[in-house]
């Protein structure tokens, strides 16, 4: 039986027997493919207005970028309010911008009313390294403000102070209704609240195949047959619908964690917020609940791993954090998320009877759980939302699945070069 990869998360996750695996023909009124955040959470929704709901999941619940992320709550997209309503128009603009925060509120409302224990602290910091990026935030801060939200605290050098101990940045931005939690203990208490309403979790059961026209869902060893289906795989879908997996690129970021600091991780983050800095190719960091640095960065299109995890993150860590050079590495990991040209998540239909959602492009903590609740109300009849985001154009990666890959590389070369020369 296929387990979760070696990850601090795993080593540290609550306890949580295997499900067993899909065996013979069950009907319901809506089978979910895949039991990360985006399937679990609109499992979970469903269940919640009364609705009978199967998950079949390939490994383990949250085994793909749902458990092995960097447990950050990040509010938005990949993309800036206004440049959403610059792309998509006023009204879509409007309606995607006043939903920002929805995504961390269902997080905080799901472990309050379930009691979900995944290390939830608050606060999330933005740091910029240049003078360039510190007028980005500046600027963000303005645009959220046209919709309302006045959740930010613009920082100076000094200001920094209290959140982390570097002198790698030349101010920040701080989110208060940011945060960050253990993904994988979330995911599960959200799989475990599924269960409680009578949901059921098939583990260890690959997908093999889907009837578009008829709504059944196959494995190796069991058929689920369903009103409606939800392909929620994102990264993880293996061949099972290219159409729409050509949809998105995997790719696969890494992730350390050191062993405990004690008083050093505390003295190197006192405020315990999570940081990600404001680079196209960021690094993103934070403390956990036993005082550990769990520090990611870097990126490799496509899905690939690096020949050495560690090789490729612990020099991002020694720039930022030069005391730790003696610091054990206790954990490396990598995961894959899905990427779209867009850099959008995508949501819609692929028949009448199949919806799917994906392509969170690196803010997935958050929009999973708001496109999961948005599937839940199309399911239930009610596509106001839904069929906003439904709407909105959809681009393939230029050279198709052969030359998608070094293109996006040489497109990021531009981007990371203006990080470097601070343009």
């Amino acid at each position: 039986m296929t387990a979760h990869v070696n990850s601090y998360y795993a080593a540290t996750a609550h306890k949580q027997d295997a499900r067993p695996a899909l065996a013979g023909s069950m009907s319901a009124d809506v089978c979910v493919v895949g039991a990360g955040f985006t399937g679990i959470n609109a499992a979970l929704e469903l269940a919640e207005r009364g609705v009978s709901v199967v998950v079949v999941e390939a490994v383990r619940v949250g085994f793909g970028a749902s458990g092995r992320n960097g447990g950050q709550i990040v509010n938005g997209y990949s993309r800036d309010l206004d440049v959403i309503s610059a792309r998509y128009g006023e009204t879509a603009g409007r309606l995607i911008g006043s939903l920002a925060n929805e995504g961390g509120d269902i997080i905080r409302a799901r472990a309050q009313k379930y009691g979900i224990q995944c290390d939830l602290r608050e606060g999330m910091l933005i740091t910029a390294l240049t003078h360039k990026q510190m007028r980005g935030l500046e600027h963000h801060v303005k645009t959220w403000k046209g919709f309302g939200f006045e959740q930010f605290e613009l920082l100076d050098k000094a200001g920094l102070a209290p959140h982390v101990v570097t002198e790698r940045y030349v101010g920040g931005l701080l989110d208060k209704r940011g945060g960050h939690i253990h993904p994988l203990n979330l995911v599960q208490g959200e799989a475990a609240a599924f269960e409680s309403l009578g949901g059921r979790i098939f583990e260890n059961s690959p997908v093999v195949s889907v009837d578009m026209d008829n709504a059944v869902v196959k494995t190796a060893s069991g058929e689920v047959r369903a009103k409606t289906v939800l392909m929620c795989g994102n990264a993880y879908l293996h061949g099972v619908l290219p159409n729409l997996e050509n949809r998105v690129m995997p790719v696969s970021t890494q992730v350390l964690a050191t062993e405990p600091l004690g008083a050093e991780a505390e003295r190197l983050l006192p405020s315990n917020v999570c940081v990600e800095d404001a680079n196209y190719v960021l690094d993103y960091f934070r403390r956990t609940a036993d005082g550990r640095l769990l520090y990611g960065g870097g990126i490799v299109y496509g899905g690939t791993d690096p020949v050495s995890i560690k090789a490729k993150v612990l020099p991002l860590i020694l720039k930022t954090f030069p005391s730790l050079k003696d610091a054990r590495i206790d954990f490396t990991w990598s995961g894959n998320f899905a990427l779209t040209l867009t850099r959008f998540p995508q949501i819609g239909r692929l028949a009448p009877k199949v919806y799917f959602s994906h392509g969170d492009s690196g803010h997935g903590v958050t929009t999973t759980h708001l496109l999961a609740r948005l599937l839940a109300e199309s399911v239930t009849g009610d596509d106001a939302r839904f069929g906003v985001f439904a709407g909105l154009p959809y681009f393939p990666f230029p050279g198709g699945k052969l030359l998608r890959v070094p293109l996006t590389v040489a497109g990021s070369w531009w981007y990371r070069a203006r990080d470097v020369l601070g343009v």
